[in-house]
């Protein structure tokens, strides 16, 4: 299904039934990236996931995406079907999409499940993502599948899960450059910090102990600025948390969307 919106088209999903949760994926990903998480989600909540500008079936428009257009997409497509408050789960990208968002229109979550992601820019945030952003634009996607695998899961998990590597590896090479260069040059310029103490609404902050590019000080640190939230380190996880370590984050979900849902 699709919705157009904010001058794209978003391509999302919705099953189950219970009060509204939303998922949001990582760079490179897709919707399909919460599948581990969907036969638990589905039982208590009304699950839309989506995805994101420049991923999986959604538009891809070249130039320069930023994180407050891509909140307003989210606006957009809850405007158009007609939710006026929901759960939220993001995850990297998404997660910082979801933090723009709670800024920008407070009150439309009911709670915040921030996952593997971060609040400020890397010092070298302009290296690290231009030199991404240069390989996609040169040597297309497909160059970047086995740097991108070894950064998002630890390395016995890339060694037994083949057919997992084989999929997700699939999903980046699908990426779309300009949708995948939109989000890096976004994704590059958070600086959300100082603002999180104007966020009110219960978060659970998750990181696997082993992500390297949103280390755990990383998820300390939204942990600090943001009042009242959980914070949940998963081990043995890196960054895809939510694929590598799926029992323990969806125990981490169902603890805290018990203190949360009424």
């Amino acid at each position: 299904m699709k919705i157009r919106t904010n001058g794209i088209d978003i391509h999302y999903e919705i099953e189950g039934s219970g009060p509204w949760l939303t998922l949001s994926h990582s760079l490179a990903c897709n919707l399909h990236m919460w599948d581990p998480q969907m036969p638990l989600l589905t039982r208590n909540f009304r699950v839309l996931r989506f995805d994101t500008r420049g991923h999986g079936q959604s538009s891809a428009p070249l130039g320069d995406y930023t994180l407050e257009q891509m909140a307003d997409d989210v606006k957009g497509l809850l405007d158009a079907l007609e939710i006026k408050q929901t759960h939220w789960a993001g995850l990297s990208m998404g997660g910082m999409i979801g933090q723009t968002f709670a800024l920008k229109y407070p009150g439309v979550f009911q709670s915040m499940v921030l996952a593997d992601t971060t609040s400020r820019r890397h010092a070298d945030a302009e290296k690290l993502w231009g030199e991404r952003i240069r390989i996609a634009r040169e040597q297309g996607m497909g160059a970047l599948v086995e740097g991108t695998l070894a950064r998002w899961f630890t390395e016995p998990y890339r060694k037994s899960q083949v057919e997992t590597m084989a999929r997700v590896g699939n999903d980046i090479r699908a990426t779309p450059v300009a949708g995948y260069v939109g989000c890096c040059l976004a994704i590059s310029r958070i600086d959300l910090t100082a603002r999180l103490k104007e966020i009110d609404c219960p978060t659970l902050v998750i990181v696997g102990d082993q992500d390297a590019g949103t280390p755990p000080e990383m998820a300390r640190e939204i942990h600090a600025h943001l009042r009242g939230s959980e914070l949940k380190v998963i081990p043995s996880a890196s960054h895809l948390s939510n694929v590598e370590q799926s029992a323990a984050f969806n125990d981490a979900l169902t603890a805290f969307f018990k203190h949360v849902v009424h």
